[in-house]
């Protein structure tokens, strides 16, 4: 293969924010495609294999790009940037990027980072029921909650209410001090942090005062009929199928609903079914609801959390493959 160099202008003034902390978004490229990159001036230069040259180029611009759109660029840009060439697929961060729900109180975009949090955003907006399914730090509850807010403050919806079923068995929640509230809160604890951020306290607690917003255990939400409203069930691995038939069965009216869980960190009793997994396979083919299945690479935590969540899911292969193996030999 043969050599090739080239170089790129990037002004002084974005070149910090692309190189990273000590350089360490250029090393990363280097190690990663095998290229040599030397900043001169204005100008970065370029050299290695001619098909990895041309990839280093495709990354470093798109990520000046981003820097131009007043991004700060991260770990998780650079690493998501090269998966995308890595993975041959026809899409660039550009595209995702230009998708912004809504801002923190801070003034911070809140926007999808992978093409899986772009296709599951798309899919909340187009479907009346969305499953959003993946490991942890992928975005699913926080992006949906996003959604919720957005919705919510454009008057599409009258009021948000957030679930969980994390305290189906009354019996726990007598070792922690209180009333049913302050017994509650702390199961629903990242629910009440997106709200914070997103919303704002002041705003979270006058629309939670007149009943506009209501983060209730899933066990609350039996009996009713909930019209106009849009509907987050997080953690719904640890649903059994009765409560997961129970809470789809709640949706009336101008009501969005978004289900989010990780069907590898399952609570529930180890004989008991996940309603998640029953609701998969019960609804695959069903109109107007989405499945979304996120993956390690739309993981937006710390890169230690990526490889985390790969190290596991080549565990739990393995452990099904040697499964496998064992009830072949016992049938035989």
């Amino acid at each position: 293969m043969s050599d090739k160099e080239l170089t790129l202008d990037i002004p002084t003034d974005h070149q910090s924010n692309i190189f990273g902390q000590f350089d360490r978004h250029l090393k990363k490229i280097e190690r990663v495609l095998s290229v040599q990159i030397t900043a001169r001036g204005d100008g970065l230069k370029l050299s290695g294999a001619s098909s990895c040259v041309t990839t280093a180029r495709d990354i470093l611009m798109e990520l000046y790009e981003l820097s131009k759109r007043g991004n700060e660029i991260t770990d998780q840009n650079v690493n998501y940037a090269i998966h995308l060439k890595e993975s041959i697929q026809n899409h660039d961060m550009l595209e995702i990027d230009g998708d912004t729900i809504c801002h923190t109180i801070s003034g911070k975009p809140v926007k999808p980072k992978t093409i899986g949090q772009k296709k599951y955003v798309d899919a909340i907006r187009n479907q009346m029921i969305t499953f959003g399914i993946g490991p942890a730090g992928t975005g699913k509850t926080y992006l949906a909650m996003a959604m919720a807010i957005t919705a919510f403050q454009s008057e599409e919806v009258s009021r948000i209410i957030l679930t969980r079923p994390a305290i189906e068995a009354g019996e726990k929640l007598g070792f922690l001090p209180g009333d049913l509230q302050s017994k509650v809160d702390p199961y629903l604890r990242p629910l009440y942090d997106a709200l914070y951020q997103i919303m704002g306290a002041d705003s979270f607690q006058r629309n939670m005062e007149k009943g506009l917003i209501e983060v209730a255990p899933l066990a609350y939400m039996r009996g009713r009929t909930l019209d106009n409203a849009f509907i987050i069930l997080d953690e719904a691995q640890n649903t059994t199928p009765a409560q997961m038939k129970m809470f789809l069965t709640r949706i009336g009216f101008g009501s969005k609903c978004v289900i989010t869980g990780d069907q590898t960190q399952k609570d529930l009793p180890k004989d008991v079914v996940s309603g998640l997994d029953i609701a998969t396979k019960v609804l695959s083919k069903v109109d107007d609801i989405a499945f979304c299945n996120l993956t390690g690479a739309d993981v937006v935590r710390h890169p230690l959390v990526q490889k985390i969540v790969t190290a596991y899911e080549e565990y739990e292969k393995k452990q099904e493959r040697q499964q496998s193996k064992k009830n072949k030999a016992g049938r035989s």
